[in-house]
C-alpha cells in the first residue's frame, strides 16, 4: 500500500472517531437533562423528607460525639508528657558557670545542670556513681581508682576520657587557676592509666576522699588552649560552657540598664546524648534577679515555673492555686559561732553560758517548720554522732550559776560585768526573715542570763565579706557537713589560719586534743573505728562551746504547678535537687490507656 493509500485511511478512520464522539456527547446530555435536570424539580415534593434524613444523620454524628467524649475518661488519661519549658527563678548573679569556680547560687545551678561529675548524691544523700561506671580504692585508703562511663561525650560531640579527669583535677591544684576548691586537693597525685581509667593516689588515708569528687569535669580540649593564669576571666565560663550534664547551653541573656535591676537569663536545652537519657523537658531558663521582691513579681505574674533560695513562702504567694511547695532537710547545720580569741567570747564561761541559756526548740517553734536540731558538730543518724553528748540547753539556771562562778556580775541596767567590761557582742547574720527570727529569739533568751548581743544584719554580699575575713565576733551560718562525718574543715585549728586556702574554721577554735582526733578519724574507713576516733573531740568541743548548734536548715522550693518527678529529699547541698532533672515534667495531655 502506497502513502498516499495510507494518508486516506487515515483520515476516513478520523472523521469516524470525531463522530462518534460527537454522538456520545449529545447521548450524555440527554442523559444529563432527562435524569438529573429534570428530577430536581420533584426535590420541592420531597424535601420534608430530605431534611428529616439530614437531621437525623447529623444528630447521629453529634450523639456519637458526645458519647466518644464521655467515655474518653474510661480509655484516656491526664498523664505528664515530655516538653515545655521550664523556668526556674532565685536571687542572685550569674557571673561564672565553671565548676571549678562556681560558688553563688545561679552559678552553681547552672553549673550542676551543664557539667556532670565522677560522683553525685542520690535522692537519699548517698553517693553514686555519675561519669564513674566502678571504683575502688586500696587497703591503705591512699588510691582510689575510677573506671569511667563507656561512649561518654562532650555537648560539642567530643569524647570524654580520663584525661579531661585529670586535667579538670591538676588544673584545681594549680595555685594559677586560683579554684577556691584548691585546698581539697593539694599532694594528691592524679594519673590517667587509659582512657577510661584514672588513679588519685593520696598522701595520707583519707576516707572521706570520694565525697569531694562531686565537682563537674571540664574539657581539655578547650580550655587546655587558654593561659591558666588567664581562665578565670575566659568567656568559656559565661557564654562558652561546654559540659557533659544533661543539659546544654542555649543562650545568655543580660538585661538591665542599673546594677540594682540587672538580670540574667541562661537557656539550657537537653543533651541528646547525655549517657542518663535526654531530659524530658525542652527547655530550662535559670533567671538570676538582684532583688526578692523582683523575683516575687515575676513569678507572679507567670514569667516563672519555679522560685528557689527564699527561707520562708511570701504571703503575697500563700494563697497562690495549684502552687506546691516542697520543703527539703539538708544534710547541713546552721549555727552560732563564737570567736574564741576575741572580746568577751575568748572566756569559756560566758560560751559555755550562751549556749545553756540559749532555747533552740523555741527557736524552732517561732520558725514554724520542722527539722532535726543540732547540739554538736555531727548530725543525728551519723555513726559518729553520740545522743551522750550533746550540749544541753535551755536551762536559764545553769546558765547564771556559769556566769556567777566565773565573776560577771549583773549591773543596774541587768547587763553582767567583769572588770569594767560588760556582757555585750554582735551576732553578724544575713538579713533574711529565717535569720532575723533566730535572731531575735537569742536575743531575748540571753538578755534573761545577762548577756546582750546586738544583732548584725548584713545583705548576701556583705556577710559574704564578714564570712571571708572573719570580721565578726559571733557569727549565723550555716556548714555543709554531709553525709560523711569529716568536719575537719570546720574545727581543726590549721584552718582557722589566714593561710589555709577556706579558712572554714569560723570559732577560731583550737584544740591539741580536737586536732588529733580529727586527724585519726578521717584516716579509719571502718565506720565504728572511726565513731571512737572522734570521741575526744566530741568531748572537747562539748567542754569548749566554740558554737551552739541551732538545726538543720530546710530548703523551700516553690512552683506554680505540680513538678512531676520532684519530690521531698535530703539535699547534701541546694543544687542536689537537680539529681535527678532528666525526669522532670510540667506538661500535661490526655493519654490513650
Amino acid at each position: 500500500m502506497d502513502l498516499h493509500s495510507l494518508r486516506l485511511r487515515f483520515r476516513r478512520r478520523f472523521r469516524t472517531r470525531k463522530r462518534q464522539v460527537a454522538r456520545l456527547s449529545l447521548e450524555a446530555e440527554e442523559q444529563i437533562e432527562e435524569r438529573f435536570f429534570k428530577r430536581l424539580n420533584r426535590l420541592t415534593r420531597v424535601r420534608r423528607f430530605v431534611v428529616i434524613w439530614v437531621l437525623l444523620v447529623t444528630a447521629l454524628l453529634a450523639g456519637v460525639l458526645v458519647q466518644l467524649q464521655a467515655l474518653s475518661g474510661y480509655y484516656q488519661t491526664l498523664q505528664y508528657v515530655n516538653g515545655g519549658t521550664y523556668s526556674e527563678g532565685m536571687v542572685g548573679a550569674f557571673t561564672n558557670g565553671n565548676p571549678i569556680y562556681a560558688t553563688g547560687t545561679a552559678d552553681v545551678a547552672v553549673s550542676r545542670l551543664v557539667f556532670a561529675s565522677l560522683l553525685k548524691y542520690d535522692a537519699n544523700g548517698t553517693l553514686q556513681n555519675d561519669l564513674a561506671e566502678t571504683w575502688s580504692s586500696n587497703a591503705r585508703g591512699t588510691d582510689y581508682t575510677f573506671k569511667l562511663k563507656p561512649n561518654l561525650t562532650w555537648h560539642d560531640g567530643q569524647p570524654l576520657t580520663a584525661q579531661d579527669v585529670v586535667y579538670t583535677y591538676q588544673l584545681i591544684q594549680n595555685p594559677d587557676a586560683r579554684s577556691p576548691l584548691a585546698g581539697g586537693f593539694q599532694n594528691i597525685k592524679i594519673v590517667a592509666n587509659d582512657n577510661r581509667t584514672v588513679t588519685f593516689t593520696l598522701p595520707g588515708a583519707l576516707s572521706s576522699f570520694p565525697y569531694s569528687l562531686t565537682t563537674g569535669i571540664v574539657p581539655q580540649h578547650i580550655l587546655s588552649v587558654v593561659p591558666t593564669a588567664n581562665l578565670r576571666a575566659d568567656r568559656f565560663n559565661s557564654s562558652g560552657l561546654v559540659g557533659s550534664g544533661p543539659f546544654r547551653l542555649s543562650a545568655l541573656q543580660v538585661t538591665g540598664d542599673t546594677p540594682s535591676s540587672r538580670q540574667e537569663q541562661v537557656a539550657l536545652v537537653p543533651f541528646d546524648n547525655y549517657y542518663g537519657g535526654r531530659p524530658k523537658l525542652d527547655q530550662f531558663i535559670i533567671r538570676a534577679f538582684r532583688d526578692r521582691q523582683q523575683l516575687i513579681s515575676s513569678y507572679q505574674q507567670g514569667d516563672l515555673t519555679a522560685i528557689t533560695g527564699l527561707s520562708a513562702v511570701p504571703s503575697e504567694l500563700t494563697n497562690k492555686p495549684n502552687q506546691q511547695v516542697v520543703s527539703m532537710t539538708t544534710s547541713a547545720a546552721n549555727m552560732v559561732f563564737f570567736k574564741t580569741n576575741n572580746g568577751v567570747l575568748a572566756d569559756k564561761a560566758v560560751r559555755q553560758a550562751l549556749v545553756a541559756g540559749a532555747n533552740p526548740a523555741a527557736i524552732m517553734n517561732d520558725l514554724n517548720f520542722d527539722t532535726p536540731l543540732v547540739n554538736q558538730p555531727f548530725l543525728a543518724g551519723q555513726v559518729s554522732n553520740d545522743p551522750a553528748l550533746g550540749q544541753q540547753t535551755n536551762s536559764a539556771e545553769k546558765a547564771n550559776q556559769i556566769l556567777d562562778a566565773a565573776g560577771w556580775q549583773r549591773q543596774a541596767n541587768g547587763i553582767r560585768a567583769k572588770a569594767g567590761k560588760p556582757l555585750q557582742f554582735n551576732l553578724t547574720a544575713q538579713d533574711t526573715p529565717e535569720d532575723r527570727i533566730v535572731l531575735e529569739d537569742l536575743a531575748k533568751q540571753w538578755q534573761a542570763i545577762g548577756a546582750k548581743m546586738n544583732p548584725d544584719l548584713r545583705d548576701a554580699n556583705g556577710l559574704q565579706d564578714v564570712v571571708t575575713y572573719h570580721n565578726y565576733d559571733a557569727l549565723l551560718y550555716g556548714l555543709t557537713i554531709g553525709p560523711d562525718p569529716d568536719v575537719f574543715a570546720y574545727w581543726h585549728s590549721s584552718q582557722a589560719d589566714v593561710r589555709s586556702a577556706n579558712r572554714l574554721n569560723f570559732s577560731e577554735y583550737k584544740s591539741k586534743t580536737a586536732d588529733a582526733a580529727l586527724e585519726a578519724g578521717r584516716a579509719r574507713d571502718d565506720a565504728e573505728l572511726r565513731a571512737v576516733k572522734y570521741q575526744p573531740f566530741l568531748r572537747a568541743w562539748l567542754d569548749d562551746a566554740p558554737a551552739l548548734g541551732l538545726y538543720q536548715p530546710r530548703y523551700l522550693y516553690i512552683s506554680n504547678q505540680k513538678v512531676e518527678g520532684l519530690a521531698p529529699h535530703l539535699l547534701v547541698n541546694p543544687a542536689d535537687r537537680y539529681s535527678n532533672v532528666q525526669n522532670w515534667m510540667v506538661r500535661q495531655a490526655r493519654v490513650t490507656n
